[in-house]
């Protein structure tokens, strides 16, 4: 294989190391819509991002975020999220990163997460294991959801119509914890390396789960839709997790779609 994945670790580091710099000087931000933020750092990696796929990769289609992608003429196409975690970025929470995956007739072959305030560069290639900086890396043993810790996050955009709160409840009641932290791909690239057991979330966008849900299955873990099918990159949902729990968890699922809860909302008095 082309040293895909190499070239995406440069370019990652490159942007981490812009986004760092924009982060340390708390920039202000703007609203795309009625809820979701903007920053310039979120368009300025992207345009740095972009610019050096195309110059490496001038035939390969981009997908990114902020819309400044390119239309290719290959079967490549490269997922690109310049900012995942945008608002905690424009807060000052120091849970963000830049995130990027390459397709290849629509099967997934190189991901990278690079997480610039800890160092931490996740990466993965299709049948080669997963990694954290050079060091391979691998899904949790827990075995029972009672055990687990797992992670989810809310959208930003028709968060009224959002029914993730039935799911939060739930999983929050069985489990160790459930944890928002607020950046998707760093939730999925924590599952492959063993520090959540399991995420689940609705309404994710491609660039935000590619390039994760490649680390997880080469870590050794599993994801679906919240129904157990296939996941697919423009999917209604995901859940991933270690494997050992997947069917648990999808239990679980199943009875909530039902409207069935294991454990009543409790009545404010």
């Amino acid at each position: 294989m082309p040293s895909y994945l190499e070239t995406s670790v440069e370019i990652a580091r490159e942007a981490g190391a812009l986004l760092a710099k924009y982060f340390e000087r708390r920039v202000t931000f703007e609203l795309k819509g009625e809820y979701d933020l903007v920053t310039e750092a979120d368009r300025a990696s992207e345009q740095l991002v972009v610019d050096r796929l195309r110059a490496h990769f001038p035939s390969h289609s981009i997908v990114a975020e902020e819309g400044g992608g390119y239309t290719g003429k290959s079967e490549y196409c490269w997922y690109v999220d310049p900012l995942d975690g945008t608002t905690n970025f424009a807060h000052g929470f120091p849970m963000y990163n830049v995130t990027m995956a390459l397709e290849q007739s629509g099967e997934l072959i190189a991901g990278v997460i690079f997480d610039p305030e800890r160092n931490e560069m996740f990466t993965a290639e299709r049948g080669s294991g997963a990694y954290l900086n050079n060091r391979r890396i691998r899904v949790s043993k827990v075995s029972k959801i009672e055990d687990t810790l797992v992670a989810t996050g809310f959208p930003s955009q028709k968060r009224h119509q959002n029914v993730n709160v039935h799911f939060y409840y739930q999983l929050a009641m069985l489990t160790h914890g459930v944890r928002r932290a607020g950046s998707a791909a760093l939730d999925l690239a924590y599952v492959a390396s063993g520090r959540l057991d399991g995420f689940w979330e609705f309404g994710l966008k491609p660039w935000d789960m590619a390039a994760g849900t490649l680390v997880i299955t080469e870590a050794g873990g599993k994801c679906s839709d919240m129904s157990g099918g296939p996941v697919t990159l423009r999917g209604p949902h995901l859940l991933a997790d270690n494997g050992l729990v997947h069917q648990q968890i999808l239990d679980l699922f199943g009875e909530i779609f039902r409207g069935e809860y294991r454990y009543p909302i409790p009545e404010i008095r």
